[in-house]
Parts: structure tokens; sequence; C-alpha cells
């Protein structure tokens, strides 16, 4: 009686390995795209472009690769051509795509968010500007990039009740700045901080306050990936959460800030 208690409790054990097996062994290989113009969390590698580089890259092969899943980022086209990629299946998914609502019909977004970009006001560093929160944004002209991703509370403010002349990219936007053609510029914290050093602006440019918005980058895989499944999402998120304690997140962002600084170099010259 024992031994058959033994052999059925054997059974059970090898049919539970047998399924937490096949649920870590389903997905060998995620195809994944993302943002070509997005540094320093994404872009394309001038050095290969059918790929991206980045510090969202960076980040979500350690995590694959702690997950025991490969992985390969390839350039996809602009963001809605990215984007449209996923949906489709044909890549499985994205790393740095803002939460929206019309996408979760196509798209599972992994919680916690793998970055969150912080919007800072930059002005010159001789500009008498007194702003202690958004609303007073509103008594001075400012600039956006076309290609800044904000969340929708703060996108909606922002067209109600700020003036904000758009530019192409945040290049654009901050030789209006310098030009003292506008009196501020909103742009993230890190991208902020590469391209005032890449463009020689470092010490005429600043970052003031505290962040005005902090959008999530997310990753999201496709609802028709092969790859789409409970474990893979429950994994991601588990290491999601886990990362902002290792200090990785910090740590990848600010070399990525430095190699996207050095390919910029010969430009600013």
């Amino acid at each position: 009686m024992a031994s058959g208690w033994s052999i059925k409790g054997l059974a059970c054990a090898l049919a539970l390995l047998s399924t937490q097996v096949g649920a870590a062994g389903k997905c060998e290989r995620l195809v994944v795209t993302g943002s070509p113009d997005a540094p320093p969390y994404s872009w394309q590698d001038p050095q290969d472009p059918k790929r991206l580089i980045g510090a969202n890259v960076d980040l979500f092969r350690q995590v694959a690769a702690e997950l025991g899943v490969k992985v390969e980022v390839l350039y996809a086209g602009k963001r809605e051509q990215a984007l449209e990629e996923v949906r489709s299946g044909r890549m499985d998914l994205l790393l740095d795509t803002p939460m929206q609502v019309a996408q979760l019909t196509a798209l599972d977004y992994i919680h916690p968010p793998l970055q969150l970009n912080e919007y800072l006001v930059w002005t010159r560093h001789d500009a008498a500007l007194n702003v202690e929160g958004p609303a007073d944004l509103a008594h001075y002209q400012g600039s956006l990039s076309e290609k800044a991703r904000l969340t929708p509370a703060f996108e909606a403010f922002a067209k109600s009740q700020l003036k904000l002349v758009p530019a192409q990219n945040l290049t654009q936007a901050f030789q209006k700045l310098v030009l003292g053609q506008v009196d501020y510029v909103l742009a993230g914290r890190y991208s902020g901080m590469a391209l005032t050093q890449s463009l020689g602006v470092g010490n005429d440019l600043i970052a003031r306050g505290l962040p005005v918005d902090r959008p999530g980058l997310y990753l999201a895989v496709s609802h028709n990936s092969a790859c789409n499944d409970s474990w893979l999402r429950g994994q991601l998120a588990r290491k999601l959460a886990e990362l902002p304690m290792s200090g990785a997140p910090e740590a990848i962002l600010q070399r990525n800030v430095e190699r996207w600084k050095a390919q910029m170099q010969p430009v600013a010259r």
C-alpha cells in the first residue's frame, strides 16, 4: 500500500514538474521592438541599424536572461510601425510603450513599468521664471518635442492651459530655448541631460524643480504572440518589481546617457 502511494506521489510530482517546465519552456525566444528615437531608453543602433540599443533594451535583456529566455531586439520602423508589428503578433513585445487604453484589446501591459520618464522644466541658466508648479507655466511660452510621450492627464492639461510651440525633436526645442524664442522646454531628465551636454549648452540650460509629469514606459506583450502566457507575464512582473531594489535601472540609465552622448559628439562638433 505504501508502495502504491509512493508511485502515485511520484507520478503527481513528475506531472507537476512537467507542467512547470512546459510553462517555462514554451517561450524560448522573444522578438522585441520599441521606439527608434527615444534615447537614452531606446534608439536605433548606428553601428547596426537593424537593431535597437538603450537602457530599456539592456534592462530587458537582463530580465530575460534571468528567466532563461533568449531575446532579439530589432528595429521595426517608427513608433506606429513598431506598435503594429507587435499588435499583429509578427513581433512579441514592445519594451518602452506608454499605457494606452485603446491598445488594451491587443496588448497586455506588464506592471510595474520598466522605467518612469520624468519630465522637467528646462530653462536658460539666467532666466527669472517664477515656477512653483505646472500651473505657473501658463504665464510663459514653452516648447515640447513632437516625439514627447506624456501621461494623458498632463497632455490634456498642456493642451488646454499651456502655450507650447511644437518642435520636430528635442534638439530643435533646446535651440529655440538657447535663442530666446521660448522661455522653457519640457523634456525628460536623462534625455535633456545628455542632449544639453552633447550640444555644448550644459552650462547654459538647467532643469528646475520637481518633475511635472512621470509617464511610465511599459513592457507590452501582444495578444497574438505565442509567448503570451500567464507564466511569462507573471515572471516579468516579478522581475520588474525586483529591479529597483537592485540599483540596476539607475546604473544602466547613466551608462546609456554616456553612450548616447558619445555617439552624438561628432554631430556636436
